[in-house]
């Protein structure tokens, strides 16, 4: 998969880029990373990238040239998607992660300031993603976020790909509580069903416990999931 970052502050996915799973997966081959400085495309000696929005208010606008110019100054693959970062955009899950893991291509597009002229918005974003209810400085966080996300369902990227299937949301559930050495800590006993080796016990206290879990702490979640008879008593 090709990830290409549009931002006026490319040197802030250096070290996220750098470490960990996103690390390994560039070094296998599986991911290859750019990056787009948007000052780039500016034709001024200040190097401009914003202005005052029409109509009057408080902040700055990003202006549409310098924008539109650097998306479309990247060469495309034949499977490719656009996306802006932006809090006005469809809230990121799991769901979406495993859509966009089959794209050759992600071009992320990081907004800042008080957002970015609505012409080049409908110009360059195939799709618009929110990580959350809230405001950061800009669309960088967010697209590290969205690139961990996606980069580690990519197949090879991690050491066991059955890993994925248990972690929250991957079921419409939130994961099980996790347990490892030692069996006794501070009192506290590892469930003696998970030292049975009894797989087909150890799965359904699994369920049991996610169902659990996020019946106390995400109930949002079990509204549309399909629940069988024994999941409901």
């Amino acid at each position: 998969m090709k990830i290409n970052i549009v931002s006026l502050f490319t040197g802030m996915f250096e070290t996220p880029f750098s470490d960990s799973i996103i690390k390994r997966a560039r070094e296998k081959g599986l991911v290859e990373m750019s990056m787009h400085d948007i000052r780039d495309c500016t034709t001024d000696r200040h190097r401009t990238v914003d202005d005052t929005p029409y109509g009057g208010g408080a902040g700055m606008v990003m202006m549409p040239e310098p924008l539109v110019q650097t998306v479309e100054s990247i060469e495309r693959e034949k499977k490719s998607i656009s996306i802006l970062m932006t809090p006005q955009g469809e809230p990121f899950s799991q769901k979406i992660a495993h859509e966009l893991v089959d794209f050759d291509q992600l071009l992320l597009i990081c907004g800042r300031y008080e957002g970015i002229d609505e012409r080049a918005r409908e110009i360059i974003a195939d799709r618009e993603i929110s990580i959350g209810d809230y405001v950061l400085s800009g669309g960088e966080i967010p697209a590290m976020v969205l690139v961990d996300a996606v980069v580690r369902l990519i197949p090879g990227v991690l050491g066991n790909d059955q890993s994925i299937e248990h972690e929250s949301f991957e079921e419409g559930l939130l994961e099980c509580p996790q347990y490892t050495r030692p069996e006794v800590f501070r009192g506290k006993r590892v469930p003696p069903v998970l030292l049975s080796g009894n797989h087909a016990e150890i799965e359904a206290w699994r369920r049991r416990e996610a169902l659990k879990r996020t019946r106390v702490r995400r109930p949002d979640l079990l509204k549309d999931l399909p629940l069988t008879e024994r999941d409901e008593g």
